[in-house]
């Protein structure tokens, strides 16, 4: 069993920045695959940034990619998420995934993880 616990969103205005962290229970990060996903309203959730167990893969969508930055603090068991140069699009209730199974080509699905945090709200606003 995982627990896993968001903190970070809130409201920030178009061009500022954000950082969201994902804190793990039950299981050391380091040994599993995190993503995180978002939904706004009316969509379905779309793939963000993942970042693989062993922190060598760190794929983007195109939506944020040079904007955004994944990274992992073992000793806290923590992914961060670093939202810069954040857009009105990007507003959305973002969550993190973990998983410890599964192809790492599936890394954008997010049928593939196995844990959800209960999410955080972005709001960009100008």
């Amino acid at each position: 069993q995982v627990q896993l616990v968001e903190s970070g969103g809130g409201l920030v205005q178009v061009g500022g920045s954000l950082r969201l962290s994902c804190t793990a229970s039950g299981r050391n990060i380091i040994d599993l695959s995190t993503a995180w996903f978002r939904q706004a309203p009316g969509k379905e959730r779309e793939f963000v940034a993942a970042i693989s167990w062993s922190g060598g893969s760190t794929p983007y969508a195109d939506a944020v990619k040079g904007r955004y930055t994944i990274s992992r603090d073992s000793a806290q068991n923590t992914v961060y998420l670093q939202m810069n140069s954040l857009k009105a699009e990007d507003t959305a209730v973002y969550s993190c995934a973990v998983r410890s199974t599964g192809q790492w080509n599936l890394y954008d699905f997010d049928y593939a993880y196995d844990y959800w945090g209960q999410g955080t709200q972005v709001t960009v606003s100008s």
